[in-house]
């Protein structure tokens, strides 16, 4: 600097000289850091190099908005939701403090608590015996062996929900390994215990509701805090290897009860048919036996009066007898009987035409009213041969007749 340069010994020549320096730029941070933080000897006293004291009051005033923003964000990251069909579990320092309910809930910010959240209502499902799809097998796990020593191929998938969020979190390590190896364990137990036609027929129902009350003790005893809520057999059969030999045992097992049905079908047929004719023939044979009773008893309750009025009137009632008895015997004989005695020598009867009148319904048959019918003219029909024999028999009583 040049002796006559105008500013010279003015102690303030720096404000006027531009902008500081990083240097100074990096005293005055310095400066103002030891100031907030209360170290007055920092720096020189008496506030060297001309700061002013409202300046360092202002930064102050910012750094504690700034600390105070950081503290209201702190606390703001507790607060947190738990929808519905999930539950909230704090820990604290990693260790359990308790489980929340749904809603709004606030725990002090971390690294002091933390949270997880557990859907509770989510159905999860294990698959034992294959994976994805039917078809991707896993051997391992499906094959098990029956009470009678055969070998089957079972499929089944399992699903559960939770019902206790604290023994999920923290009792076991995988709680989804320990359902798959509690699922295979229980349906190998039941599946050992029942026969081969039992698992793969009629026992489908009985082995899942029995494989989801075991797994559900078993997992209840290990302290899960998992509930099965259904086990779903998917398929069930032998090995490949053996399976052309199955399905012929098979075919001929649904031959031996397809007729086993058509004999009984065959058997509901023949032995009702039999019974209701067993039962007419039966009720024919007692109407029978009335009817031959009641004949029999009115035949005697008639002879038992015929003998009482016998007893009355012999003579009358023997003649009643005959003629009732020649009534009954005329009826049931094609002959005509002639009185010739009282009338004309000789009487022309159409005896055909009278028979044929005596055989039509409604017609009288009694012998009185046949003879009581004009006879009818001689041209009508030609006149039968007149037996010379008995002709000369009339004519010889009639001789005797006359005086």
């Amino acid at each position: 600097m040049a002796w006559n340069d105008p500013q010279w010994g003015n102690k303030d020549n720096r404000k006027n000289s531009g902008p500081p320096d990083l240097d100074e730029l990096w005293r005055r941070l310095n400066q103002r850091l030891n100031g907030l933080f209360g170290n007055k000897n920092a720096g020189g006293g008496g506030g060297g190099e001309g700061f002013p004291t409202g300046g360092m009051a202002g930064g102050g005033n910012l750094l504690g908005l700034l600390i105070g923003a950081l503290v209201l964000i702190w606390v703001a990251s507790g607060f947190y939701i738990v929808d519905t069909g999930q539950r909230g579990v704090v820990l604290r320092f990693g260790k359990y403090i308790e489980t929340t309910e749904p809603g709004p809930r606030w725990h002090l910010p971390w690294p002091i608590e933390s949270r997880e959240i557990v859907n509770i209502d989510q159905v999860r499902t294990v698959e034992i015996g294959y994976r994805n799809n039917v078809k991707s097998q896993v051997l391992r796990e499906s094959l098990m062996l029956t009470d009678d020593e055969n070998i089957i191929d079972l499929q089944f998938a399992v699903q559960y929900i939770l019902k206790d969020p604290e023994e999920y979190l923290f009792v076991n390590r995988t709680p989804e390994d320990t359902v798959l190896q509690v699922a295979e364990t229980a349906m190998r137990e039941i599946v050992g215990k029942n026969k081969m036609d039992f698992v793969l027929y009629e026992g489908r129902a009985d082995i899942a509701s029995q494989a989801k009350v075991l797994m559900q003790q078993i997992l209840d005893r290990y302290k899960t805090g998992i509930s099965i809520s259904q086990v779903t057999l998917q398929n069930i059969q032998p090995p490949e290897q053996v399976q052309a030999a199955f399905d012929d045992a098979v075919k001929a097992s649904q031959d031996r009860e397809r007729l086993k049905n058509e004999a009984e079908a065959y058997s509901n047929d023949v032995v009702p048919r039999a019974s209701g004719l067993a039962s007419r023939l039966k009720e024919e044979a007692d109407g029978y036996k009335q009817a031959v009773i009641a004949n029999a008893e009115g035949d005697a309750s008639r002879f038992a009066q015929i003998v009482t009025e016998y007893q009355k009137a012999p003579q009358v009632t023997r003649e009643r007898m005959y003629l009732d008895t020649m009534q009954t015997v005329m009826n049931n004989t094609s002959k005509v009987v002639v009185d010739q005695k009282g009338g004309n020598s000789l009487l022309y009867l159409p005896l055909d035409k009278l028979q044929q009148i005596a055989s039509q319904p409604g017609s009288s048959t009694s012998t009185p009213d046949v003879l009581l019918q004009p006879p009818v003219a001689a041209t009508a029909t030609p006149p039968a041969p007149v037996d010379m024999r008995s002709r000369d028999a009339l004519r010889s009583r009639d001789r005797e007749d006359r005086p």
